[in-house]
């Protein structure tokens, strides 16, 4: 059983840590955030303060929006094993 949970808990760590990588440059990718930091027209819209605003999220969202799903799986497997 302590085998199980470690392999879990590491799966889970790796699993935040690419979300939280994965996140921002799915987030830096999308043609609102490049238009923000200076992809539009003439430096049109340029607004530095999202990544002050938006970026923290996107980091938070990425590490844990994963977790919570790993969570749901397990416990889900869990349930149907008893």
């Amino acid at each position: 059983m302590k085998r199980r949970v470690d392999k879990v808990a590491c799966g889970g760590c790796v699993l935040s840590a690419v979300g939280a990588t994965a996140a921002p440059l799915l987030w830096l990718s999308m043609p609102r955030t490049r238009r923000h930091l200076g992809g539009g027209f003439e430096n049109e819209g340029m607004d530095y303060t999202v990544l002050l605003t938006e970026l923290p999220f996107v980091v938070l969202g990425g590490a844990f929006l994963p977790l919570l799903a790993l969570t749901v799986l397990m416990r889900l497997r869990d349930r149907r094993r008893l």
